[in-house]
């Protein structure tokens, strides 16, 4: 049977799983890279929605999701709704919680992390309605409805700006009347048009530049995920993308594109990256940091 391979990008940055030892083993657990210790402000709970146990790490007690599994190490990874634990059936929780401890400054970091980019994402939503300005490949636009563009073969038109003190209009061929889901849903199928046909070339651009064939493009709206790569050469990016520059954009293609080159995240899999985008470190920092507008 052929492997089926999927790697993908996290929303709220890579989950970071940390090895355990054997139970007969000691517990010489590698610590993620070591992150500043600033003065954080959590809240005094932070409660994960399916969390089923509970542990006081500095200060803060924090409600977990912990499952065990068929697996070799424990996982920890946070998201926007908190601290996730998967464990092998042998680990006691004994082993669980100790790890928490152990890296409590970088779980406490990482949920402070996930709560700005929560609130970040919450103020980045579109109200649609006529005259709503949102970003198209990192520059603002502003939505006009207009019925004229009704009947035109994509029902929409994009005017670039008169001048550097205005901003680009995108005509959506609406009546004004429209409702905010008909708005969204007439932005939405010119945006995802868009994504189609840029990420079509960006992938044409890089992929020789990589010494790599994709066999497809799909567009995605998965809620966690910027892209993947299937080991049958497939690509997946999230259409949302559109939203961000075109540096940003650059990256998650590049590094989907190397992954058909090493289905891994190893330091041979970064040399591809780097080959063709040198400051890959730096636009992965802008990309984590971006707050991509969702679905209202």
């Amino acid at each position: 049977m052929q492997r089926f391979v999927q790697l993908a990008l996290d929303l709220f940055g890579d989950p970071t799983p940390t090895p355990t030892p054997a139970p007969a083993a000691p517990p010489a657990v590698a610590a993620p890279p070591a992150l500043p210790m600033t003065q954080v402000f959590l809240p005094a709970t932070w409660h994960h929605p399916r969390a089923n146990r509970h542990v006081r790490l500095g200060g803060c007690e924090v409600g977990y999701e912990f499952q065990r599994g068929k697996r070799r190490t424990i996982g920890l990874s946070v998201s926007a709704e908190g601290l996730s634990v998967r464990a092998p059936r042998w680990t006691t929780l004994g082993e669980v919680e100790a790890l928490l401890q152990e890296k409590s400054r970088w779980v406490i970091e990482k949920l402070q992390d996930a709560r700005e980019r929560a609130d970040g994402i919450a103020q980045a939503r579109i109200q649609w309605a006529d005259g709503v300005e949102f970003d198209y490949l990192g520059v603002r636009l502003r939505l006009v409805l207009d019925p004229a563009h009704a009947f035109t073969q994509v029902g929409a038109a994009l005017e670039p700006a008169a001048d550097t003190d205005e901003i680009a209009t995108l005509r959506l061929g609406l009546a004004r009347s429209a409702t905010p889901a008909q708005i969204r849903d007439a932005a939405q199928a010119w945006l995802m048009r868009q994504a189609q046909s840029v990420f079509g070339e960006r992938l044409d651009h890089f992929a020789p530049q990589l010494g790599v064939r994709y066999t497809r493009l799909r567009l995605s709206s998965a809620g966690t995920r910027w892209g993947s790569a299937n080991a049958d050469g497939t690509i997946r990016l999230n259409w949302r993308l559109i939203h961000l520059g075109m540096d940003m954009v650059d990256y998650v293609v590049v590094h989907e594109l190397s992954h058909l080159r090493h289905m891994d995240h190893s330091p041979r899999f970064w040399d591809v990256v780097a080959s063709v985008l040198p400051d890959h470190a730096q636009r992965r920092r802008a990309l984590r940091e971006a707050a991509v507008p969702l679905d209202e």
